[in-house]
Parts: structure tokens; sequence; C-alpha cells
């Protein structure tokens, strides 16, 4: 958070556990410059530990090289690498990972004036270790309630991968393909190859997304979302 605020010296610190508004939250946060990732859940603060390699940066280094490869050829989607997102009044997280529809193409976002995602991006990634119970229980809920199109959640500890679709209301289980692949349904052509991603096998990862990036519904995706820009 890079908002400054009148006598931040004087606030209260920033610290788990805190029953904040927003605005509040956004003001000490912003007072805490030694504090690199804060969230706020359903009016709780929730402040990050110490990030492990195994656990979360080598997961989460992948994730951003299977999605760099889905945005930088999907003229209209836009990438973010731990980001601020505003979804409601009482919720303010930073998830690992967002893959949004650029608002002139039609996307549930925009960006604010100082710079920040507000609204619902269509997709999100967070990788589960040590706050597992948070990522996979009232967060869950919290993007469900929001409009969060589809939630992905890599538990490292058990090394697994649970993608989730909004349908009706509820999210709901995507499943693999005979062929080990998950395909979104929200943009189409992100194609994954969940073994592979687990075991680190990368070189399969990114044949696989690119074999999407190459199918006729990935095309009719980008051609969608540029007719879209230009009537704007």
């Amino acid at each position: 958070m890079v908002r400054e605020y009148p006598h931040q010296k004087h606030l209260p610190p920033l610290e788990s556990g805190d029953r904040l508004t927003r605005p509040e939250f956004e003001r000490r946060y912003a007072a805490a410059p030694h504090i690199k990732k804060a969230e706020l859940i359903e009016g709780i603060v929730y402040v990050a530990s110490p990030v492990r390699h195994e656990q979360h940066g080598k997961p989460h280094s992948r994730v951003i090289t299977w999605l760099g490869v889905y945005q930088s050829l999907t003229p209209g989607v836009d990438l973010s690498n731990a980001a601020t997102v505003r979804l409601d009044l009482d919720n303010e997280p930073q998830p690992d990972v967002v893959l949004f529809i650029e608002p002139d193409a039609g996307g549930q976002t925009r960006l604010s004036r100082d710079g920040y995602i507000e609204g619902s991006p269509e997709l999100i990634v967070e990788i589960a270790a040590s706050s597992a119970a948070i990522d996979t229980g009232s967060k869950k809920q919290v993007y469900r309630r929001n409009g969060v199109l589809e939630y992905v959640i890599w538990q490292s500890y058990e090394n697994k991968i649970e993608w989730f679709c909004l349908i009706d209301g509820d999210y709901r289980l995507l499943s693999p393909g005979a062929d080990g692949i998950i395909r979104s349904g929200v943009f189409p052509g992100l194609w994954l190859a969940v073994e592979a991603l687990l075991n680190n096998q990368m070189v399969r990862v990114l044949e696989v997304v690119q074999a999407g990036l190459k199918s006729p519904e990935h095309d009719a995706f980008v051609q969608q979302l540029q007719k879209y820009t230009s009537l704007k």
C-alpha cells in the first residue's frame, strides 16, 4: 500500500486479529512500510508471515510463468502479482495472483485513481501453505460472494490443486479431463496440465498452455475482446 494519510505516526500498529473498517485498515497499512503483505478479510486483519521458498515462493513462480504466457498472447487480459484488491467494504485481500479482463474489454474490475484494483477479478490464485485455513475457508466464501468467477487454490503441503468455477452462485470443482488437463471456462485456451505443474515439469505445462493458445476457442475469445474494445 502506498496511499499516504495525515498523522500516520500517531496511528496504532497494524496487527493480525484487528477488526477494522477498510479505510482504517488502509491508513494503518500505509503507516507500516515494514509490513509487506496484510489483508482485510470479513473485517479482520491478517498480517502474513515470512514466505518460505518451497512451500510458497516456488509454486508462486510456476503459476506466474504459466499465466504469464497466456496473458502475453491474449490482448485485453491482464495479470498481476500480489496486488491489493478492493472487493467490498469489509474485504481487501492481496491475492497471490490475479488474472482479469481489462475494464475496456468488458471485465468486472476497474482501476482506482490511486492505482488499485477494485471489483472482482475473473480469476484468483492463492498458494495455500500456512494460510490454508483462510484460503480454503473464509477467503473462499468472500471470493464466491463477490463474484470471482474462478478460484484456484494450490495447497502446497498436500501438493494438490483445486480449481473452482462459480456456477449458479456456488463454487463447483473443475476436474481434469481424461488427458489430465483442466480447461478454464472463463478464459478460453487457458489450459493446465495439473500433474505437470505439481511436479515442476514446466516444459509440459508450457506446451499445454501454448496448445490452448492455438485453439479455435482462444481465437474467438481474442476477437470478442477486441470487438468489445473497438465499441468503447
